[in-house]
Protein backbone atom coordinates (compact mmCIF):
# COMPACT_ATOMS: atom_id res chain seq x y z
CA UNK A 1 0.00 0.00 0.00
CA UNK A 2 1.25 3.49 -0.83
CA UNK A 3 0.56 5.66 2.23
CA UNK A 4 0.92 9.44 2.50
CA UNK A 5 1.04 10.90 6.02
CA UNK A 6 0.94 14.64 6.79
CA UNK A 7 2.10 16.19 10.08
CA UNK A 8 1.44 19.92 10.64
CA UNK A 9 4.22 20.48 13.18
CA UNK A 10 8.00 20.75 12.75
CA UNK A 11 9.12 17.15 12.47
CA UNK A 12 12.50 17.67 14.12
CA UNK A 13 11.02 19.26 17.25
CA UNK A 14 9.97 16.78 19.98
CA UNK A 15 6.21 16.40 20.33
CA UNK A 16 3.53 13.77 20.72
CA UNK A 17 2.07 14.20 17.23
CA UNK A 18 5.50 14.09 15.61
CA UNK A 19 6.50 10.94 17.52
CA UNK A 20 3.21 9.27 16.65
CA UNK A 21 3.61 10.01 12.93
CA UNK A 22 7.28 8.96 12.93
CA UNK A 23 6.67 5.65 14.67
CA UNK A 24 3.57 4.85 12.61
CA UNK A 25 5.54 5.48 9.40
CA UNK A 26 8.43 3.32 10.58
CA UNK A 27 6.07 0.51 11.59
CA UNK A 28 4.32 0.37 8.22
CA UNK A 29 7.55 0.83 6.25
CA UNK A 30 9.13 -2.10 8.10
CA UNK A 31 6.19 -4.23 6.98
CA UNK A 32 6.65 -3.50 3.30
CA UNK A 33 4.35 -0.55 2.73
CA UNK A 34 5.52 2.43 0.68
CA UNK A 35 5.23 5.29 3.19
CA UNK A 36 5.81 9.01 2.60
CA UNK A 37 5.65 11.69 5.31
CA UNK A 38 5.31 15.45 4.76
CA UNK A 39 5.89 18.05 7.49
CA UNK A 40 7.75 21.30 8.21
CA UNK A 41 11.36 21.00 9.34
CA UNK A 42 13.66 23.43 11.17
CA UNK A 43 17.05 21.85 10.45
CA UNK A 44 17.56 20.81 6.84
CA UNK A 45 21.00 19.33 7.59
CA UNK A 46 20.14 16.87 10.37
CA UNK A 47 19.79 13.21 9.29
CA UNK A 48 16.25 11.94 8.95
CA UNK A 49 14.40 8.95 7.48
CA UNK A 50 14.44 8.74 3.67
CA UNK A 51 10.65 8.64 3.50
CA UNK A 52 10.43 12.18 4.87
CA UNK A 53 9.85 15.34 2.78
CA UNK A 54 10.07 18.84 4.21
CA UNK A 55 7.43 21.37 3.19
CA UNK A 56 9.44 24.34 4.51
CA UNK A 57 10.77 25.98 7.64
CA UNK A 58 8.21 26.55 10.40
CA UNK A 59 7.32 29.62 12.43
CA UNK A 60 6.37 29.48 16.11
CA UNK A 61 2.81 30.49 16.98
CA UNK A 62 0.83 30.19 20.26
CA UNK A 63 -1.69 27.36 20.11
CA UNK A 64 -3.83 25.70 22.80
CA UNK A 65 -1.59 26.83 25.66
CA UNK A 66 1.60 25.80 23.91
CA UNK A 67 3.82 26.85 21.01
CA UNK A 68 3.16 25.20 17.66
CA UNK A 69 5.82 25.30 14.94
CA UNK A 70 3.88 25.33 11.68
CA UNK A 71 4.46 26.28 8.04
CA UNK A 72 2.11 28.14 5.73
CA UNK A 73 2.33 30.37 2.68
CA UNK A 74 2.98 30.14 -1.07
CA UNK A 75 6.23 28.17 -0.86
CA UNK A 76 4.77 25.64 1.55
CA UNK A 77 1.62 25.37 -0.56
CA UNK A 78 3.67 24.66 -3.69
CA UNK A 79 5.66 21.95 -1.94
CA UNK A 80 2.50 20.33 -0.59
CA UNK A 81 0.92 20.34 -4.06
CA UNK A 82 4.02 18.79 -5.64
CA UNK A 83 4.20 16.11 -2.94
CA UNK A 84 0.55 15.19 -3.48
CA UNK A 85 0.96 15.04 -7.25
CA UNK A 86 4.07 12.86 -7.05
CA UNK A 87 2.67 10.63 -4.33
CA UNK A 88 -0.04 8.73 -6.20
CA UNK A 89 -1.19 7.53 -2.78
CA UNK A 90 -3.67 4.76 -2.08
CA UNK A 91 -4.62 6.57 1.13
CA UNK A 92 -3.79 9.99 2.59
CA UNK A 93 -3.57 10.22 6.40
CA UNK A 94 -3.73 13.83 7.62
CA UNK A 95 -3.01 14.62 11.26
CA UNK A 96 -4.70 17.65 12.82
CA UNK A 97 -6.52 18.66 9.61
CA UNK A 98 -7.71 21.98 11.10
CA UNK A 99 -4.24 23.26 12.00
CA UNK A 100 -3.16 26.00 9.54
CA UNK A 101 -0.04 24.30 8.27
CA UNK A 102 0.76 21.46 5.89
CA UNK A 103 -2.33 19.59 7.09
CA UNK A 104 -4.87 22.20 5.97
CA UNK A 105 -2.99 22.72 2.70
CA UNK A 106 -2.95 18.97 2.01
CA UNK A 107 -6.67 18.73 2.75
CA UNK A 108 -7.38 21.62 0.39
CA UNK A 109 -5.18 20.21 -2.36
CA UNK A 110 -6.08 16.52 -2.16
CA UNK A 111 -7.96 15.12 -5.12
CA UNK A 112 -9.97 11.90 -5.08
CA UNK A 113 -7.58 9.96 -2.84
CA UNK A 114 -9.33 8.42 0.22
CA UNK A 115 -8.54 10.60 3.25
CA UNK A 116 -8.21 9.55 6.89
CA UNK A 117 -7.81 12.27 9.52
CA UNK A 118 -6.50 11.95 13.07
CA UNK A 119 -7.40 14.55 15.68
CA UNK A 120 -4.98 14.90 18.59
CA UNK A 121 -6.12 18.11 20.27
CA UNK A 122 -8.31 18.49 23.32
CA UNK A 123 -9.74 21.95 23.95
CA UNK A 124 -12.82 23.73 25.22
CA UNK A 125 -14.21 26.69 23.35
CA UNK A 126 -12.12 27.91 20.42
CA UNK A 127 -13.19 31.15 18.80
CA UNK A 128 -10.61 30.72 16.05
CA UNK A 129 -11.83 27.26 15.11
CA UNK A 130 -15.45 28.40 15.24
CA UNK A 131 -14.69 31.37 12.98
CA UNK A 132 -12.83 29.14 10.51
CA UNK A 133 -15.70 26.68 10.09
CA UNK A 134 -17.14 28.19 6.86
CA UNK A 135 -13.68 28.03 5.28
CA UNK A 136 -12.84 24.54 6.52
CA UNK A 137 -16.16 22.75 6.12
CA UNK A 138 -15.98 21.97 2.36
CA UNK A 139 -12.54 20.42 2.80
CA UNK A 140 -13.46 18.54 5.97
CA UNK A 141 -16.23 16.84 4.01
CA UNK A 142 -13.52 15.08 1.97
CA UNK A 143 -12.53 13.03 5.02
CA UNK A 144 -13.75 9.44 4.77
CA UNK A 145 -12.81 8.38 8.32
CA UNK A 146 -11.99 10.37 11.46
CA UNK A 147 -9.77 9.08 14.26
CA UNK A 148 -9.39 10.67 17.70
CA UNK A 149 -6.48 9.68 19.92
CA UNK A 150 -8.62 9.78 23.08
CA UNK A 151 -12.13 10.39 24.34
CA UNK A 152 -11.04 13.95 25.15
CA UNK A 153 -10.01 14.53 21.55
CA UNK A 154 -13.22 12.87 20.38
CA UNK A 155 -15.28 15.31 22.44
CA UNK A 156 -13.40 18.18 20.78
CA UNK A 157 -14.31 16.82 17.33
CA UNK A 158 -17.95 16.55 18.37
CA UNK A 159 -18.04 20.00 19.92
CA UNK A 160 -16.30 21.97 17.19
CA UNK A 161 -16.89 19.98 14.01
CA UNK A 162 -20.31 18.49 14.77
CA UNK A 163 -18.93 15.11 13.75
CA UNK A 164 -17.79 11.89 15.40
CA UNK A 165 -14.55 9.92 15.40
CA UNK A 166 -13.24 6.46 16.20
CA UNK A 167 -10.89 6.36 19.20
CA UNK A 168 -7.53 4.85 18.31
CA UNK A 169 -4.82 5.90 20.79
CA UNK A 170 -1.28 6.95 20.12
CA UNK A 171 1.11 4.04 19.87
CA UNK A 172 4.25 3.40 21.89
CA UNK A 173 7.22 1.10 21.26
CA UNK A 174 6.47 -0.65 24.53
CA UNK A 175 9.17 -3.28 24.14
CA UNK A 176 11.91 -0.66 23.78
CA UNK A 177 10.96 0.92 27.11
CA UNK A 178 10.44 -2.45 28.83
CA UNK A 179 13.90 -3.75 27.97
CA UNK A 180 15.74 -0.53 28.90
CA UNK A 181 18.36 -0.86 31.64
CA UNK A 182 18.55 1.50 34.63
CA UNK A 183 21.17 4.23 34.68
CA UNK A 184 23.13 4.30 37.97
CA UNK A 185 23.11 8.13 37.89
CA UNK A 186 19.33 8.18 38.28
CA UNK A 187 18.61 5.16 40.47
CA UNK A 188 17.18 6.18 43.83
CA UNK A 189 17.67 4.78 47.32
CA UNK A 190 15.33 4.74 50.32
CA UNK A 191 17.18 7.76 51.69
CA UNK A 192 17.45 9.55 48.34
CA UNK A 193 14.48 8.57 46.14
CA UNK A 194 14.44 9.90 42.58
CA UNK A 195 11.48 11.47 40.82
CA UNK A 196 11.38 12.40 37.12
CA UNK A 197 9.59 15.14 35.19
CA UNK A 198 9.71 15.32 31.39
CA UNK A 199 8.56 18.32 29.36
CA UNK A 200 9.37 21.88 28.36
CA UNK A 201 10.32 23.59 31.61
CA UNK A 202 9.22 27.02 30.37
CA UNK A 203 5.77 25.86 29.21
CA UNK A 204 3.36 26.60 32.09
CA UNK A 205 0.76 23.99 31.16
CA UNK A 206 3.29 21.19 31.77
CA UNK A 207 2.96 22.03 35.48
CA UNK A 208 6.56 22.05 36.64
CA UNK A 209 5.72 24.92 38.99
CA UNK A 210 3.19 22.66 40.74
CA UNK A 211 5.84 20.00 41.31
CA UNK A 212 8.32 22.54 42.64
CA UNK A 213 5.68 24.02 44.95
CA UNK A 214 5.10 20.50 46.33
CA UNK A 215 8.76 19.98 47.22
CA UNK A 216 8.76 21.63 50.68
CA UNK A 217 6.01 19.27 51.80
CA UNK A 218 7.80 16.29 50.27
CA UNK A 219 11.06 17.16 51.97
CA UNK A 220 9.36 16.94 55.35
CA UNK A 221 9.14 13.16 54.92
CA UNK A 222 11.80 12.60 52.22
CA UNK A 223 14.58 15.14 52.85
CA UNK A 224 16.91 13.53 50.33
CA UNK A 225 14.48 13.52 47.39
CA UNK A 226 16.01 14.24 43.97
CA UNK A 227 13.85 15.71 41.19
CA UNK A 228 15.26 15.03 37.71
CA UNK A 229 13.87 17.51 35.19
CA UNK A 230 14.36 16.50 31.55
CA UNK A 231 13.36 18.78 28.71
CA UNK A 232 14.24 21.96 26.84
CA UNK A 233 13.70 25.49 28.09
CA UNK A 234 15.46 28.17 30.07
CA UNK A 235 16.26 27.14 33.63
CA UNK A 236 16.07 30.78 34.67
CA UNK A 237 12.35 30.76 33.96
CA UNK A 238 11.95 28.40 36.90
CA UNK A 239 14.63 29.51 39.37
CA UNK A 240 13.36 33.07 39.45
CA UNK A 241 10.03 31.93 40.83
CA UNK A 242 11.24 29.29 43.28
CA UNK A 243 14.69 30.42 44.37
CA UNK A 244 16.26 28.01 46.82
CA UNK A 245 13.77 25.25 46.05
CA UNK A 246 15.49 24.68 42.71
CA UNK A 247 18.76 23.86 44.49
CA UNK A 248 17.44 20.34 45.04
CA UNK A 249 16.42 19.90 41.40
CA UNK A 250 18.72 18.47 38.73
CA UNK A 251 18.11 19.92 35.25
CA UNK A 252 19.11 17.37 32.62
CA UNK A 253 18.19 19.44 29.59
CA UNK A 254 16.90 17.84 26.39
CA UNK A 255 17.80 14.16 26.65
CA UNK A 256 18.11 11.51 23.94
CA UNK A 257 15.54 8.80 23.31
CA UNK A 258 17.91 6.23 24.83
CA UNK A 259 18.37 8.35 27.94
CA UNK A 260 14.61 8.73 28.23
CA UNK A 261 14.08 4.98 28.32
CA UNK A 262 16.85 4.64 30.91
CA UNK A 263 15.34 7.44 33.01
CA UNK A 264 11.96 5.72 33.22
CA UNK A 265 13.55 2.41 34.23
CA UNK A 266 15.64 4.09 36.95
CA UNK A 267 13.44 6.44 38.98
CA UNK A 268 11.13 5.66 41.89
CA UNK A 269 8.25 7.63 40.35
CA UNK A 270 7.33 9.68 37.31
CA UNK A 271 5.30 12.84 37.91
CA UNK A 272 3.03 14.48 35.31
CA UNK A 273 1.59 17.62 36.99
CA UNK A 274 0.14 19.02 33.74
CA UNK A 275 -2.48 21.74 34.02
CA UNK A 276 -4.51 21.18 30.86
CA UNK A 277 -4.52 21.10 27.08
CA UNK A 278 -3.70 17.37 26.97
CA UNK A 279 -5.70 15.08 24.73
CA UNK A 280 -3.65 12.00 25.50
CA UNK A 281 -0.80 10.96 27.78
CA UNK A 282 1.86 9.24 25.72
CA UNK A 283 4.56 10.03 28.26
CA UNK A 284 2.52 8.21 30.91
CA UNK A 285 2.50 5.08 28.74
CA UNK A 286 6.24 5.36 28.15
CA UNK A 287 6.84 5.70 31.89
CA UNK A 288 4.58 2.74 32.69
CA UNK A 289 6.25 0.60 30.02
CA UNK A 290 9.63 1.52 31.52
CA UNK A 291 8.56 0.43 34.99
CA UNK A 292 8.14 3.83 36.58
CA UNK A 293 5.15 4.28 38.94
CA UNK A 294 3.08 7.21 37.67
CA UNK A 295 1.67 10.09 39.72
CA UNK A 296 -0.31 12.55 37.60
CA UNK A 297 -2.94 15.27 37.65
CA UNK A 298 -6.54 14.14 37.18
CA UNK A 299 -7.01 15.41 33.63
CA UNK A 300 -9.60 13.38 31.73
CA UNK A 301 -7.02 12.30 29.15
CA UNK A 302 -4.65 11.04 31.85
CA UNK A 303 -7.40 9.21 33.74
CA UNK A 304 -8.40 7.48 30.50
CA UNK A 305 -4.81 6.38 29.85
CA UNK A 306 -4.44 4.91 33.35
CA UNK A 307 -7.52 2.73 32.84
CA UNK A 308 -9.48 0.83 35.49
CA UNK A 309 -8.26 -0.14 38.01
CA UNK A 310 -5.95 2.85 37.67
CA UNK A 311 -2.35 2.08 36.77
CA UNK A 312 -1.17 5.22 38.58
CA UNK A 313 -2.00 7.70 41.34
CA UNK A 314 -3.87 10.89 40.49
CA UNK A 315 -4.26 14.17 42.36
CA UNK A 316 -6.46 17.24 41.74
CA UNK A 317 -4.98 19.29 38.91
CA UNK A 318 -2.89 22.23 40.15
CA UNK A 319 -3.02 21.19 43.84
CA UNK A 320 0.60 21.14 45.06
CA UNK A 321 -0.33 19.88 48.54
CA UNK A 322 -2.31 16.98 47.10
CA UNK A 323 0.61 16.16 44.79
CA UNK A 324 2.99 16.13 47.79
CA UNK A 325 0.66 13.79 49.67
CA UNK A 326 0.13 11.37 46.76
CA UNK A 327 3.78 11.25 45.75
CA UNK A 328 4.91 10.97 49.36
CA UNK A 329 2.69 7.93 49.89
CA UNK A 330 4.04 6.23 46.76
CA UNK A 331 7.66 6.88 47.75
CA UNK A 332 7.05 5.62 51.30
CA UNK A 333 5.42 2.32 50.30
CA UNK A 334 7.47 -0.21 48.28
CA UNK A 335 4.43 -2.46 47.91
CA UNK A 336 2.43 0.39 46.38
CA UNK A 337 5.21 1.06 43.89
CA UNK A 338 5.38 -2.64 43.01
CA UNK A 339 1.60 -2.75 42.47
CA UNK A 340 1.69 0.32 40.23
CA UNK A 341 4.60 -1.10 38.22
CA UNK A 342 2.67 -4.30 37.56
CA UNK A 343 -0.49 -2.47 36.56
CA UNK A 344 1.55 -0.06 34.46
CA UNK A 345 3.23 -2.83 32.46
CA UNK A 346 -0.13 -4.46 31.78
CA UNK A 347 -1.80 -1.20 30.81
CA UNK A 348 1.05 -0.09 28.54
CA UNK A 349 0.69 -3.26 26.47
CA UNK A 350 -2.68 -1.98 25.21
CA UNK A 351 -0.85 0.86 23.43
CA UNK A 352 1.84 -1.16 21.66
CA UNK A 353 2.25 -0.51 17.95
CA UNK A 354 1.28 -4.07 17.07
CA UNK A 355 -2.15 -3.29 18.55
CA UNK A 356 -2.56 0.34 17.46
CA UNK A 357 -1.25 -0.05 13.90
CA UNK A 358 -3.61 -2.95 13.21
CA UNK A 359 -6.54 -0.66 13.94
CA UNK A 360 -5.14 2.16 11.79
CA UNK A 361 -4.54 -0.27 8.92
CA UNK A 362 -8.13 -1.50 9.24
CA UNK A 363 -9.28 2.09 8.72
CA UNK A 364 -7.02 2.49 5.68
CA UNK A 365 -8.22 -0.73 4.06
CA UNK A 366 -11.86 0.08 4.69
CA UNK A 367 -11.77 3.59 3.20
CA UNK A 368 -9.92 2.26 0.16
CA UNK A 369 -12.35 -0.60 -0.37
CA UNK A 370 -15.36 1.70 0.07
CA UNK A 371 -13.97 4.54 -2.08
CA UNK A 372 -16.91 4.26 -4.47
CA UNK A 373 -19.50 3.94 -1.72
CA UNK A 374 -21.53 6.77 -0.25
CA UNK A 375 -20.19 8.28 2.99
CA UNK A 376 -22.99 6.57 4.90
CA UNK A 377 -22.18 3.18 3.39
CA UNK A 378 -18.48 3.70 4.11
CA UNK A 379 -19.21 4.46 7.76
CA UNK A 380 -21.28 1.28 8.12
CA UNK A 381 -18.45 -0.80 6.63
CA UNK A 382 -15.91 0.86 8.90
CA UNK A 383 -18.00 0.33 12.03
CA UNK A 384 -18.44 -3.35 11.22
CA UNK A 385 -14.74 -3.86 10.62
CA UNK A 386 -13.53 -2.00 13.69
CA UNK A 387 -16.09 -3.68 15.92
CA UNK A 388 -14.26 -6.94 15.27
CA UNK A 389 -10.99 -5.41 16.49
CA UNK A 390 -12.01 -3.71 19.69
CA UNK A 391 -14.94 -2.46 21.64
CA UNK A 392 -15.31 1.33 21.95
CA UNK A 393 -13.16 3.05 24.56
CA UNK A 394 -14.87 3.73 27.83
CA UNK A 395 -16.09 7.24 28.50
CA UNK A 396 -14.29 9.19 31.16
CA UNK A 397 -15.79 9.28 34.62
CA UNK A 398 -16.57 12.97 34.25
CA UNK A 399 -18.43 12.44 30.97
CA UNK A 400 -20.53 9.62 32.44
CA UNK A 401 -21.51 11.80 35.37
Amino acid sequence: MRIGIVCPYAFDVPGGVQFHVRDLARYFAARGHDVRVLAPREDDEAPIDDWFTSCGRPVAVPYNGSIARVAFGPLTSARVTRWLEDGNFDVLHIHEPTVPSASVLALWGAGDVPIVATFHTSMGRSRALHAAQPLLRPSLEKIRARIAVSESARRTVRRHLRADAYVIPNGVDVERFTRALPDPRWVGTPERPTVAFLGRIDEPRKGLDVLLAALPGLRATHPGIRVLVAGPGAQESVSGAHGAVVEGVEFLGLISEDDKTALFSSVDAYVAPHLGGESFGIVLIEAMAGGSPVVCSDLDAFVDVLGEPPAGRVFPTGDADALAAALGEVLSDPRSRSLLRGRGHSRAAHFGWDVVAEKVMAVYETVIESAEATPEEAQVALRQRLRRLWRPSRQSAKERS
